[in-house]
């Protein structure tokens, strides 16, 4: 089949842009140059044009390039796109009103687990949190989830690195809710898949209790976290509670819906 004609310069300058997308965080001209395999002054051409249309910004402090706005709200859309999202946005209204607290859903993005889609209760307190926000492993519902359940299938050591810094944080915090050794992790670990969900209180945000419960595909892939966040004055923090129990449920209905047999 003779291959179709395109424009080799957009080719030529997305690989900067996929650069930005697989590294940790922003970098400098040099090394993204590098890693894009052309020289300084030519990337910088790119990323001039790049930042006009808003898919890279450049910190006027450091000099170093990331993703901008624009790339963002390219992978959300992206992301939102996907089956088990759009299936999950459907439903989500309804469990919102069933449960009287906001959801929103999560799935895993290039950095960790990230917020794609927010459905706010009328009786919400405030929660600085944003789509595209991605949530720490350790202290967040959301993350502990994620890593519970891709844990099990991390062949790649993906969690590891994110794990390791995030318990030297713990450590260095004092902080004597959150695990201080690789034996807390797992045991954390262990007790969200007994329980089927995720849980912290005034973990991440003072006063606010988060559920997540996870959603599989078919091949038994965790591919999404519903979440629930509330008052610790009005939700319930029980396991298999007024929140919990009507969670779970909704995202087993899903990942049955989505070709999942269960364990």
């Amino acid at each position: 089949m003779k291959e179709r004609a395109g424009i080799q310069s957009v080719e030529v300058g997305f690989a900067l842009l996929d650069v930005l997308a697989r590294a940790p965080g922003p970098l400098m001209l040099r090394d993204l140059a590098a890693a894009a395999g052309m020289s300084a002054a030519k990337a910088h051409r790119y990323l001039v044009s790049f930042q006009r249309l808003e898919l890279v910004t450049q910190d006027t402090s450091t000099t170093r390039y990331d993703l901008g706005p624009a790339a963002l709200k390219l992978g959300l859309a992206s992301l939102s796109r996907l089956d088990a999202v759009k299936l999950a946005r459907v439903r989500i209204t309804a469990l919102m009103e069933q449960i009287g607290h906001t959801l929103a859903l999560a799935v895993w993005g290039n950095h960790g687990p990230t917020i794609v889609h927010w459905e706010e209760s009328p009786l919400a307190v405030t929660v600085n949190l944003r789509l595209g926000d991605v949530m720490p492993l350790l202290t967040s519902a959301t993350g502990r989830c994620f890593a519970a359940y891709m844990t099990r299938g991390d062949a790649q050591g993906k969690l590891a690195p994110m794990l390791k810094d995030e318990l030297a944080r713990a450590q260095k915090s004092g902080r004597t809710d959150l695990p201080r050794s690789t034996a807390e992790i797992k045991q954390l670990f262990d007790e969200v898949r007994s329980h089927g969900s995720a849980r912290v209180v005034d973990t991440l945000l003072p006063g606010i209790v988060g559920f997540c419960a996870p959603v599989f595909d078919s091949d038994g892939h965790m591919v999404l976290g519903i979440v629930a966040l509330g008052s610790v004055a009005t939700l319930d923090p029980a396991w298999d509670g007024a929140v919990d129990k009507p969670l779970r449920a909704a995202a087993a209905q899903l990942s049955s819906d989505l070709g999942y047999a269960g364990q």
